[in-house]
């Protein structure tokens, strides 16, 4: 078993805090379900402003909301307006991280999603494995390309490229 990434939020910002409250941390309920963020589920939280690294479980806040609210201890790790990304784990192996196709949304500084993308790991015909990241944006500035692929096996066109570059 690995552990590999589950789901993310990538650049959403900190809307609250609440310090006295018992720890987690609430997320607006449409985002955590869109990239498959469960009730309770443990998430890495990462803040791009302080550099700060925490680990903290996910309530739903109200879906619209936009909300993104640190409890408890985690609220002393970030301020409001702090980016940062959120992620969650899976422990498997190779096939189930073939097989989910982890989602990624991107925020804009007002929580809008301003991107979607979709990791997608597959094997090359030779056995090796590989991936795609499929992005909304075309020409996005992320330092992957963008491929749109449909099924799990990219067209030979792209392995052909990869094989070249």
């Amino acid at each position: 078993m690995e552990k590999y990434v589950g789901g993310k939020l990538h650049g959403i910002r900190v809307t609250g805090s609440k310090l006295n409250y018992h720890g987690s941390i609430t997320i607006d309920a449409d985002f955590c379900r869109e990239v498959g963020l469960k009730p309770l589920e443990y998430v890495e939280i990462w803040n791009k402003m302080s550099g700060a690294r925490i680990s903290t479980y996910v309530l739903y806040g109200k879906g619209g909301s936009r909300c993104c609210i640190l409890n408890g201890a985690a609220a002393r790790t970030c301020q409001e307006g702090d980016e940062i990304i959120i992620a969650s784990s899976i422990y498997g192996e190779v096939g189930d991280i073939i097989a989910l196709k982890p989602r990624v949304l991107v925020f804009d500084a007002d929580n809008g999603v301003v991107d979607r993308i979709t990791y997608e790991v597959f094997r090359r015909p030779d056995g090796s494995l590989d991936m795609t990241v499929t992005s909304e944006v075309p020409d996005n500035d992320y330092g992957f390309p963008t491929t749109m692929v449909s099924g799990a096996h990219p067209p030979s066109s792209l392995l052909e490229r990869r094989d070249r570059d």
